[in-house]
């Protein structure tokens, strides 16, 4: 029986953003645990070949228009808040480096909600660390810690290192979720996700 559902994801998603609001519960009701495996999302695209929906239909004005409507749609249905980024696209690397350091620490939740509806509810600008670290600050993490690995090294390698590691498992964009060796990509994938986890388990 599986004992957790990773979930590899980049703040930079909106579809990552929805899907993260529903994971808990998904796990909850299946007596699972939640890993969460922050990436690089420009790297994962680099090295498969792969880009944003958006980006790709960039000309194809009724499709994006669709993808725009559908990331609305799903968070009404569920009652959830979502406003798409002013500043879509845009560079996540300091928060994503933020995330490594927050795995696994007691308030590492707290960080990715944080960063994740400063983006997608509250339009704010998290690739200037000032708009970074008044977050932090209004959220009561650790500024100093998290401020120290958004521009170390060795933190920036260790990012890039598990991105790899994660295109080599067969990830090709975000969100993407495993369940043992089953992925699952995107968020209109947690139907199936579920019913993965019901073989396991019968709430």
């Amino acid at each position: 029986m599986p004992q957790h559902i990773e979930f590899v994801y980049d703040f930079c998603s909106p579809n990552a953003f929805l899907a993260q609001k529903m994971i808990s519960d998904i796990a909850a009701k299946h007596e699972v645990g939640v890993t969460y495996v922050p990436v690089l999302l420009a790297t994962v695209f680099k090295a498969t070949n792969n880009q944003s929906p958006f980006k790709a239909f960039s000309e194809n004005r009724q499709k994006t228009a669709y993808l725009t409507r559908d990331l609305h749609r799903f968070a009404r249905h569920r009652g959830l808040s979502f406003h798409m980024s002013p500043h879509f696209p845009m560079n996540t690397k300091f928060a994503m480096r933020g995330a490594l350091l927050a795995s696994g620490k007691s308030w590492e939740n707290r960080y990715i909600a944080s960063i994740f509806d400063a983006i997608w509810v509250h339009g704010q600008k998290v690739d200037d660390l000032g708009v970074l670290c008044d977050i932090l600050q209004d959220n009561g993490l650790p500024i100093r810690k998290l401020r120290e690995a958004m521009t170390n090294l060795n933190v920036k390698q260790n990012l890039k290192n598990q991105t790899k590691a994660m295109v080599k498992r067969g990830v090709f964009g975000v969100p993407s979720m495993f369940v043992d060796t089953e992925m699952f990509f995107g968020k209109n994938s947690l139907a199936n996700l579920e019913l993965e986890l019901s073989r396991f388990h019968t709430p």
